[in-house]
């Protein structure tokens, strides 16, 4: 009997070893997913940040970080970005009625150059709107 349980004990050991060699690949296979799906965002939206600001293309990373700096990671720049995150969690949530959604849209709707020409953004309603659902 003394076998048999040593045995058991050795099978169960081997199974806990392969286990383990499973749960590592699949950690590493759930890794380089990770990655790829990083790596293709990063390049969509450089591309498109290229696409809708050609002049950005010859700036030095420094020029460029600058750019970022004084022209999005600013005050307003983060309450668009806040405005647009509370309209994702609008969306994903059904409206009991149309009018609402409707008056969340005008922040996103503004083009960069009507951003550029002075329009605010994020007075207004909206910002009621967003604070009210959240």
């Amino acid at each position: 009997m003394a076998k048999t349980k040593i045995e058991r004990i050795n099978s169960i050991e081997e199974q806990i070893a392969q286990l383990e060699a499973e749960k590592k690949k699949l950690r590493q296979q759930h890794k380089v997913q990770e990655n790829k799906a990083r790596t293709n965002r990063l390049c969509k939206r450089a591309g498109l940040l290229e696409k809708m600001l050609p002049d950005t293309i010859p700036l030095s990373d420094e020029q460029f970080k600058t750019f970022l700096e004084k022209a999005v990671a600013n005050d307003f720049g983060r309450r668009m970005l806040a405005n647009i995150a509370a309209q994702n969690v609008i969306t994903a949530t059904p409206a009991p009625t149309g009018a609402a959604v409707h008056g969340t849209s005008p922040p996103t709707a503004k083009s960069p150059q009507q951003l550029q020409l002075g329009g605010t953004g994020g007075k207004g309603g909206n910002g009621e709107t967003a604070s009210a659902s959240g």
